[in-house]
Protein backbone atom coordinates (compact mmCIF):
# COMPACT_ATOMS: atom_id res chain seq x y z
CA UNK A 1 0.00 0.00 0.00
CA UNK A 2 1.63 3.42 -0.98
CA UNK A 3 1.81 6.49 1.57
CA UNK A 4 -1.29 8.13 -0.71
CA UNK A 5 -3.48 4.98 -0.49
CA UNK A 6 -2.89 5.13 3.56
CA UNK A 7 -3.37 8.56 3.47
CA UNK A 8 -6.97 8.19 1.81
CA UNK A 9 -7.89 5.47 4.21
CA UNK A 10 -6.82 7.33 7.14
CA UNK A 11 -9.82 10.20 5.64
CA UNK A 12 -12.33 7.15 4.86
CA UNK A 13 -11.93 5.66 8.74
CA UNK A 14 -12.18 9.41 9.86
CA UNK A 15 -15.01 10.08 8.05
CA UNK A 16 -17.07 7.06 9.77
CA UNK A 17 -15.73 8.19 13.58
CA UNK A 18 -16.43 11.80 13.06
CA UNK A 19 -19.77 12.03 10.91
CA UNK A 20 -21.02 14.84 8.67
CA UNK A 21 -17.75 16.92 8.93
CA UNK A 22 -16.01 15.71 5.94
CA UNK A 23 -14.56 18.81 5.00
CA UNK A 24 -12.81 19.32 8.38
CA UNK A 25 -11.45 15.51 8.32
CA UNK A 26 -9.86 16.90 4.82
CA UNK A 27 -8.13 19.82 6.13
CA UNK A 28 -6.84 18.34 9.21
CA UNK A 29 -5.00 15.45 6.75
CA UNK A 30 -3.54 18.50 4.52
CA UNK A 31 -2.46 20.20 7.48
CA UNK A 32 -0.63 17.12 8.64
CA UNK A 33 1.11 16.36 4.80
CA UNK A 34 1.82 20.44 5.19
CA UNK A 35 3.32 19.78 8.97
CA UNK A 36 1.23 22.91 10.05
CA UNK A 37 -0.56 23.61 12.82
CA UNK A 38 -4.27 23.82 13.10
CA UNK A 39 -6.96 26.06 14.69
CA UNK A 40 -10.44 24.55 15.42
CA UNK A 41 -13.47 26.51 15.78
CA UNK A 42 -16.65 25.43 16.64
CA UNK A 43 -19.18 25.03 19.40
CA UNK A 44 -19.47 22.28 22.39
CA UNK A 45 -20.35 18.61 20.99
CA UNK A 46 -19.63 19.01 17.56
CA UNK A 47 -16.63 16.22 17.40
CA UNK A 48 -13.68 18.36 17.45
CA UNK A 49 -11.61 16.63 20.23
CA UNK A 50 -12.94 13.17 18.59
CA UNK A 51 -11.77 14.13 15.22
CA UNK A 52 -8.46 15.21 16.64
CA UNK A 53 -8.11 11.68 19.06
CA UNK A 54 -8.90 9.98 15.32
CA UNK A 55 -6.60 11.09 13.68
CA UNK A 56 -3.69 11.18 16.42
CA UNK A 57 -5.13 7.05 16.92
CA UNK A 58 -3.74 6.50 13.81
CA UNK A 59 -0.04 8.34 13.98
CA UNK A 60 2.53 6.41 15.55
CA UNK A 61 4.01 8.58 18.24
CA UNK A 62 2.68 10.00 21.31
CA UNK A 63 -0.36 12.00 21.64
CA UNK A 64 -0.50 15.05 24.08
CA UNK A 65 -4.21 16.78 25.40
CA UNK A 66 -3.12 20.16 27.37
CA UNK A 67 -6.40 21.12 28.70
CA UNK A 68 -6.12 25.31 29.03
CA UNK A 69 -7.66 26.89 32.22
CA UNK A 70 -6.90 30.65 33.04
CA UNK A 71 -4.19 29.34 36.45
CA UNK A 72 -1.99 27.39 33.95
CA UNK A 73 1.50 28.46 33.42
CA UNK A 74 3.93 28.56 31.14
CA UNK A 75 6.14 25.58 32.80
CA UNK A 76 3.25 23.67 33.01
CA UNK A 77 3.56 23.06 29.24
CA UNK A 78 6.80 23.26 28.45
CA UNK A 79 7.97 21.35 31.26
CA UNK A 80 10.85 22.90 34.09
CA UNK A 81 13.89 21.52 35.82
CA UNK A 82 13.69 19.48 38.66
CA UNK A 83 16.58 19.77 41.85
CA UNK A 84 17.72 16.16 42.29
CA UNK A 85 19.22 16.34 45.91
CA UNK A 86 20.84 13.41 45.55
CA UNK A 87 23.41 14.35 42.92
CA UNK A 88 26.90 13.87 43.27
CA UNK A 89 28.08 16.00 40.73
CA UNK A 90 27.03 19.70 40.08
CA UNK A 91 25.61 19.82 36.51
CA UNK A 92 23.40 16.65 37.47
CA UNK A 93 21.76 18.61 40.49
CA UNK A 94 18.90 20.36 37.90
CA UNK A 95 17.53 17.97 35.43
CA UNK A 96 14.70 18.84 32.94
CA UNK A 97 11.50 17.18 32.72
CA UNK A 98 10.16 17.71 29.48
CA UNK A 99 6.09 19.12 29.50
CA UNK A 100 3.42 18.10 27.44
CA UNK A 101 4.54 20.18 24.50
CA UNK A 102 6.86 16.94 24.18
CA UNK A 103 4.58 15.06 21.90
CA UNK A 104 3.98 14.27 18.61
CA UNK A 105 -0.21 15.41 18.09
CA UNK A 106 -0.90 18.16 20.62
CA UNK A 107 -4.36 18.97 21.62
CA UNK A 108 -4.45 22.70 23.24
CA UNK A 109 -8.18 22.40 23.92
CA UNK A 110 -9.86 25.39 24.76
CA UNK A 111 -6.20 27.72 23.68
CA UNK A 112 -8.38 30.67 24.47
CA UNK A 113 -8.87 30.33 28.05
CA UNK A 114 -4.91 30.91 29.15
CA UNK A 115 -3.38 33.81 29.87
CA UNK A 116 -0.35 35.29 27.10
CA UNK A 117 2.20 34.07 29.01
CA UNK A 118 0.90 30.46 28.11
CA UNK A 119 0.15 31.60 24.57
CA UNK A 120 3.67 32.77 24.11
CA UNK A 121 5.41 29.44 25.25
CA UNK A 122 3.03 27.79 22.72
CA UNK A 123 4.18 30.52 19.97
CA UNK A 124 7.81 29.13 20.43
CA UNK A 125 7.09 25.66 20.52
CA UNK A 126 4.97 25.99 17.25
CA UNK A 127 6.94 28.27 15.28
CA UNK A 128 10.83 27.39 16.78
CA UNK A 129 10.09 23.65 16.81
CA UNK A 130 12.39 23.52 20.26
CA UNK A 131 11.63 24.97 23.93
CA UNK A 132 13.85 27.08 25.55
CA UNK A 133 13.63 26.31 29.71
CA UNK A 134 16.76 27.80 32.28
CA UNK A 135 18.76 29.31 29.11
CA UNK A 136 18.98 25.68 27.29
CA UNK A 137 17.45 24.95 23.94
CA UNK A 138 15.18 21.63 23.79
CA UNK A 139 14.33 20.40 20.37
CA UNK A 140 10.65 19.26 19.57
CA UNK A 141 10.29 15.66 17.74
CA UNK A 142 10.26 15.90 14.10
CA UNK A 143 6.44 15.42 13.56
CA UNK A 144 5.12 18.04 16.00
CA UNK A 145 1.44 19.38 15.35
CA UNK A 146 -0.56 21.39 17.50
CA UNK A 147 -4.40 21.02 16.61
CA UNK A 148 -5.91 23.93 19.18
CA UNK A 149 -9.70 24.41 20.14
CA UNK A 150 -11.61 27.15 21.12
CA UNK A 151 -15.16 28.04 21.51
CA UNK A 152 -16.45 31.37 19.33
CA UNK A 153 -19.32 31.95 21.65
CA UNK A 154 -18.53 32.28 25.51
CA UNK A 155 -15.92 34.81 25.57
CA UNK A 156 -15.86 35.69 28.95
CA UNK A 157 -12.78 34.79 31.00
CA UNK A 158 -10.56 33.99 28.16
CA UNK A 159 -7.55 35.97 26.23
CA UNK A 160 -8.50 36.29 22.42
CA UNK A 161 -5.27 35.05 20.12
CA UNK A 162 -2.99 38.26 19.06
CA UNK A 163 -2.59 38.52 15.61
CA UNK A 164 0.99 37.14 15.52
CA UNK A 165 0.04 33.64 17.44
CA UNK A 166 -3.04 33.39 14.85
CA UNK A 167 -0.75 33.47 12.20
CA UNK A 168 1.10 30.95 13.00
CA UNK A 169 -1.58 28.41 12.22
CA UNK A 170 -1.82 27.06 9.28
CA UNK A 171 -5.44 26.82 9.04
CA UNK A 172 -8.28 28.01 11.17
CA UNK A 173 -10.78 24.83 10.27
CA UNK A 174 -14.56 25.77 11.29
CA UNK A 175 -16.30 23.13 12.48
CA UNK A 176 -20.79 23.74 12.10
CA UNK A 177 -23.83 21.03 12.90
CA UNK A 178 -24.21 18.03 11.26
CA UNK A 179 -26.86 17.99 9.23
CA UNK A 180 -29.87 16.03 10.44
CA UNK A 181 -29.24 12.57 9.08
CA UNK A 182 -25.74 12.73 10.42
CA UNK A 183 -26.98 13.41 13.83
CA UNK A 184 -28.99 10.18 14.10
CA UNK A 185 -26.13 8.37 12.70
CA UNK A 186 -23.86 9.76 15.86
CA UNK A 187 -26.49 8.75 18.30
CA UNK A 188 -26.81 5.16 16.79
CA UNK A 189 -22.74 4.91 16.59
CA UNK A 190 -22.29 6.41 20.36
CA UNK A 191 -24.70 3.86 21.63
CA UNK A 192 -23.38 0.75 20.02
CA UNK A 193 -19.82 2.32 21.01
CA UNK A 194 -21.74 2.41 24.90
CA UNK A 195 -22.65 -1.29 24.63
CA UNK A 196 -19.10 -2.53 23.23
CA UNK A 197 -17.56 -1.04 26.64
CA UNK A 198 -20.06 -1.82 28.63
CA UNK A 199 -19.79 -5.66 27.13
CA UNK A 200 -15.93 -5.71 27.56
CA UNK A 201 -16.04 -4.68 31.28
CA UNK A 202 -18.34 -7.27 31.42
CA UNK A 203 -16.87 -10.10 29.52
CA UNK A 204 -13.87 -11.01 27.82
CA UNK A 205 -12.93 -8.43 25.18
CA UNK A 206 -13.74 -8.49 21.43
CA UNK A 207 -10.92 -8.41 19.11
CA UNK A 208 -10.66 -5.03 17.83
CA UNK A 209 -10.13 -4.80 13.81
CA UNK A 210 -6.49 -4.11 12.63
CA UNK A 211 -5.66 -0.03 12.89
CA UNK A 212 -4.47 1.57 10.43
CA UNK A 213 -1.01 2.74 11.34
CA UNK A 214 0.78 5.71 9.65
CA UNK A 215 4.90 5.45 10.67
CA UNK A 216 6.51 8.85 11.05
CA UNK A 217 8.65 7.74 8.14
CA UNK A 218 5.46 7.42 6.10
CA UNK A 219 4.75 10.68 7.21
CA UNK A 220 8.06 12.21 5.89
CA UNK A 221 7.97 10.46 2.82
CA UNK A 222 4.65 11.76 2.07
CA UNK A 223 6.86 15.38 2.81
CA UNK A 224 9.23 14.64 0.73
CA UNK A 225 6.74 13.86 -2.31
CA UNK A 226 4.63 17.04 -1.73
CA UNK A 227 8.06 18.86 -2.19
CA UNK A 228 8.10 17.77 -5.29
CA UNK A 229 4.70 18.52 -6.49
CA UNK A 230 4.80 20.79 -9.50
CA UNK A 231 3.48 24.50 -9.47
CA UNK A 232 3.08 26.63 -12.80
CA UNK A 233 4.12 30.19 -12.83
CA UNK A 234 0.50 30.93 -13.62
CA UNK A 235 -0.74 29.33 -10.64
CA UNK A 236 2.35 31.21 -8.70
CA UNK A 237 0.58 34.56 -9.91
CA UNK A 238 -2.60 33.49 -8.76
CA UNK A 239 -1.19 32.82 -5.08
CA UNK A 240 0.29 36.22 -5.33
CA UNK A 241 -2.61 37.55 -7.29
CA UNK A 242 -5.08 36.44 -4.18
CA UNK A 243 -3.24 37.84 -1.41
CA UNK A 244 -1.82 41.12 -3.05
CA UNK A 245 -5.96 42.02 -3.42
CA UNK A 246 -6.39 41.41 -0.06
CA UNK A 247 -3.49 44.13 0.61
CA UNK A 248 -5.03 46.51 -2.43
CA UNK A 249 -8.98 45.87 -2.30
CA UNK A 250 -9.92 48.68 -3.40
CA UNK A 251 -8.56 47.30 -6.79
CA UNK A 252 -11.00 45.29 -7.15
CA UNK A 253 -13.97 47.62 -5.48
CA UNK A 254 -14.93 50.53 -3.13
CA UNK A 255 -17.11 47.78 -1.11
CA UNK A 256 -14.19 45.05 -0.78
CA UNK A 257 -12.14 47.86 0.34
CA UNK A 258 -14.33 48.90 3.22
CA UNK A 259 -14.29 45.63 4.42
CA UNK A 260 -10.87 45.04 4.92
CA UNK A 261 -9.11 46.60 7.49
CA UNK A 262 -5.55 44.52 6.99
CA UNK A 263 -4.79 42.15 4.12
CA UNK A 264 -2.70 39.04 4.63
CA UNK A 265 0.85 38.69 5.23
CA UNK A 266 3.26 36.59 2.65
CA UNK A 267 3.30 33.53 5.44
CA UNK A 268 -0.11 33.17 3.72
CA UNK A 269 1.22 33.12 0.21
CA UNK A 270 3.27 30.69 1.76
CA UNK A 271 0.53 28.18 3.26
CA UNK A 272 -1.23 28.83 -0.34
CA UNK A 273 1.50 27.03 -1.67
CA UNK A 274 1.92 24.56 0.55
CA UNK A 275 -2.32 23.15 1.18
CA UNK A 276 -2.15 23.49 -2.56
CA UNK A 277 0.57 21.17 -2.99
CA UNK A 278 -0.72 19.19 -0.85
CA UNK A 279 -4.12 18.52 -1.77
CA UNK A 280 -3.05 17.78 -5.84
CA UNK A 281 -0.94 15.19 -4.02
CA UNK A 282 -3.81 13.85 -2.13
CA UNK A 283 -5.95 14.00 -5.13
CA UNK A 284 -3.34 12.12 -7.49
CA UNK A 285 -2.04 14.69 -8.97
CA UNK A 286 1.60 16.07 -9.98
CA UNK A 287 0.70 19.34 -10.47
CA UNK A 288 -1.22 22.14 -8.68
CA UNK A 289 -4.76 23.48 -10.12
CA UNK A 290 -6.73 26.40 -9.46
CA UNK A 291 -9.12 24.28 -8.17
CA UNK A 292 -7.05 23.45 -4.87
CA UNK A 293 -6.43 27.02 -4.40
CA UNK A 294 -9.81 27.74 -4.18
CA UNK A 295 -10.37 25.03 -2.16
CA UNK A 296 -7.96 25.31 0.66
CA UNK A 297 -7.87 29.45 0.64
CA UNK A 298 -11.19 29.73 3.12
CA UNK A 299 -8.97 28.44 6.25
CA UNK A 300 -5.71 29.28 4.90
CA UNK A 301 -6.60 32.85 4.81
CA UNK A 302 -10.00 33.51 7.06
CA UNK A 303 -7.98 34.26 10.28
CA UNK A 304 -5.02 36.23 8.30
CA UNK A 305 -7.48 38.83 7.41
CA UNK A 306 -8.52 42.17 9.51
CA UNK A 307 -12.12 43.33 8.84
CA UNK A 308 -13.39 46.41 9.36
CA UNK A 309 -15.78 47.79 11.41
CA UNK A 310 -17.96 48.44 8.26
CA UNK A 311 -17.78 44.50 7.56
CA UNK A 312 -18.82 43.71 11.07
CA UNK A 313 -21.84 46.13 10.41
CA UNK A 314 -22.52 44.97 7.32
CA UNK A 315 -22.79 40.91 8.82
CA UNK A 316 -19.95 39.92 6.59
CA UNK A 317 -17.49 37.37 7.81
CA UNK A 318 -14.18 36.51 6.43
CA UNK A 319 -15.37 33.59 4.65
CA UNK A 320 -17.57 36.26 2.77
CA UNK A 321 -14.95 38.33 1.67
CA UNK A 322 -12.61 35.34 0.72
CA UNK A 323 -15.29 34.28 -1.74
CA UNK A 324 -15.40 38.19 -3.35
CA UNK A 325 -11.74 37.64 -3.65
CA UNK A 326 -12.12 34.45 -5.44
CA UNK A 327 -14.88 35.58 -7.70
CA UNK A 328 -12.70 38.94 -8.47
CA UNK A 329 -9.36 37.60 -9.46
CA UNK A 330 -8.99 35.61 -12.18
CA UNK A 331 -6.66 32.06 -12.46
Amino acid sequence: MTNREKLLQLEQRMNQQVLGQESVVKMLIVALLCDGHVLLEGLPGLAKTRAVRELARHVEGEFRRIQFTPDLLPSDITGSEIYQQNATREEDQFRFRPGPVFGNIILADEINRASARVQSALLEAMEERHVTVAGKTWPLPGVFMVLATQNPVDQEGTWPLPEAQLDRFLMKVLVDYPSGENEQKVMQMVRAEQQQKYLAQSSEPAVEPETLMLSQQDIATCWQEISAIHVAPTIENYIVNLVNMTRHPQKVSDTLAGYIGIGVSPRGTLALDRCGRALAWLEGRDAVLPEDIQRVAPPVLRHRLMLSYQASADNRSADDIIRMLLDAVVA
